[in-house]
């Protein structure tokens, strides 16, 4: 592997995103989990960014660090969990062999990604550079992806007819 700068900048960019990750999971306040959540979703953005996945890196930000983030912080906020003694947890034995068990797994799977990939990506694929582009993304959801992608709009349809009818019946 060649350490230019682009490569850099990718390992840095993981590791926000690692350390926001772990940040996030371990706060005790959802607000304080929330932000750091935002940081993530940043830094996956900036990732998809070098790896000139322009599109996907603008519907990171639109998606998930907008609309997806303004939905948490509103159900937070409606859930009022002001007071932190209602999420105090004590550490019990079954949750120290989750979280032993859980390293466990992670570092198998870790070292079977590591001897199955080593050497086997040296080279960029030459249509690579067009892989993320807004054309490519739009030719394949039309064409290739047609059928899923409408759907996926008549479940999201039927999701938002319920939410109204669910939401009349609370207001009656």
């Amino acid at each position: 592997m060649h350490w230019t700068s682009e490569n850099i900048m990718i390992l840095l960019f993981a590791i926000l995103a690692l350390g926001s990750a772990i940040m996030m999971i371990t706060r005790r306040s959802p607000i304080t989990s929330a932000l750091f959540l935002i940081v993530n979703f940043f830094a996956i953005s900036g990732i998809y960014l070098m790896l000139r996945a322009q599109f996907v890196a603008i519907i990171q930000v639109l998606v998930y660090a907008g609309a997806i983030m303004v939905l948490f912080l509103f159900v937070i906020m409606l859930l009022n969990l002001s007071s932190e003694k209602k999420l105090a947890e004590n550490l019990t034995y079954k949750k120290l062999s989750a979280v032993i068990l859980a390293m466990l797994l992670f570092s198998s799977l870790g070292i079977t990604a590591y001897f199955a990939f080593k050497g086997k990506f040296q080279t960029m694929s030459p249509n690579a550079e067009t892989l993320g582009s807004i054309q490519t993304v739009g030719k394949e959801l039309y064409t290739t992806y047609s059928f899923p992608f409408e759907l996926v709009s008549f479940v999201l349809l039927a999701a938002i007819v319920g939410a109204i009818v669910l939401a009349q019946k609370k207001f009656e």
